[in-house]
């Protein structure tokens, strides 16, 4: 247990028109609840580019300006998981959502921030006890 350390992930909040983009999770921790696109931080990777990488990946969207909004410290107990998750925010460009890692995701959507869809993924429920807003 000594060697043990928490994995760096990153939230994607992507925005377009006051909206965000969720998707619901599946075959991980978390499966079946809500979280924005996102993934580990590769090594020697910027985070602005984490962040378009993984969104493309598995969105399939291009995003622009991204930029660091906060961090939250995410235990998950029953999977004995730690992560330290980065949030970035970034704007929308172009594309459509479309579900590129089915076995990953079941499909993607755009909501206001107001009525964001349960059951929310740990970090995103950390994130919002924190009254974190993205605009």
């Amino acid at each position: 247990m000594e060697n043990l350390r928490p994995k760096i992930g990153v939230g994607v909040i992507v925005i377009k028109n006051s909206q965000v983009l969720m998707g619901q999770r599946k075959n991980s921790h978390g499966a079946g609840s809500w979280s924005f696109p996102g993934g580990h931080l590769e090594y020697r990777e910027t985070l602005a580019g984490c962040a378009s990488r993984e969104v493309k990946e598995e969105t399939g969207l291009e995003i622009a300006n991204v930029r660091l909004a906060t961090v939250t410290n995410d235990i998950f107990e029953a999977e004995q998981k730690h992560y330290v998750t980065l949030y970035l925010l970034a704007d929308y460009t172009g594309g459509a959502p479309t579900v590129r890692e089915p076995e990953k995701c079941t499909g993607w959507q755009w909501f206001d921030w107001h009525a964001l869809p349960k059951p929310l993924f740990l970090p995103v429920q950390n994130l919002l006890k924190t009254g974190f807003k993205p605009f």
